[in-house]
C-alpha cells in the first residue's frame, strides 16, 4: 500500500503556490512525465481556484488535498468544508457555440474532465471530495 499525503490551508488564492508545490514535489518524486505534470497541476489549480472562490460564502474556510501514486496511477482529491457543490452534475458546454450563445460556468470543470483519467465527486461527512486520477506515464 502506498502512502497517501496530504496538505490542509486556508481556502485562500495565496495558497495557490503551497498546492501546485506539493503536486509537483509527489509527482516529480515518481517520475512523472512532464506533459502529465502540467496537466495535473493545470486541473488541481481549476479546482483549488473554484473552492476558494465558491465554496465559502462567508470567505473563511479549508482546503485539503491528499495525494498518492500507486502503480502509476497519480490521485489527487480535494476536500473542503464548504456548501456541497457537485460540479460535475452540469452537462458539458456547447463548445461549438459562441461564447455569446453559450451558457456562462462550466469551462474549467470541462478542461479538467479532458486532463484527467477519471474524475469523481462525492459530498459525506459534511464535505466536498473531488478526486482526480491519471496515469503519470507520457501517453
Amino acid at each position: 500500500m502506498t502512502e497517501e499525503y496530504s496538505l490542509r490551508i486556508p481556502a485562500k488564492l495565496e495558497g495557490m503556490d503551497l498546492i501546485l508545490a506539493f503536486v509537483s514535489l509527489l509527482l516529480d518524486n515518481h517520475g512523472c512525465a512532464a506533459k502529465v505534470r502540467t496537466k495535473l497541476r493545470m486541473a488541481v489549480e481549476e479546482l483549488y481556484v473554484n473552492v476558494t472562490l465558491y465554496a465559502y460564502p462567508s470567505g473563511d474556510g479549508w482546503v485539503e488535498i491528499r495525494g498518492n501514486v500507486e502503480n502509476g496511477m497519480a490521485t489527487f482529491r480535494l476536500i473542503d468544508g464548504g456548501k456541497p457543490f457537485d460540479p460535475l452534475e452540469k452537462p458539458d458546454p456547447d463548445t461549438l457555440l459562441s461564447g455569446e450563445d453559450r451558457e456562462i460556468g462550466g469551462l474549467g470543470i470541462f478542461m479538467v474532465k479532458s486532463m484527467v483519467d477519471e474524475l469523481e465527486y462525492e459530498y459525506s461527512g459534511g464535505c466536498n471530495r473531488l478526486t482526480l486520477k491519471k496515469q503519470i506515464s507520457e501517453q
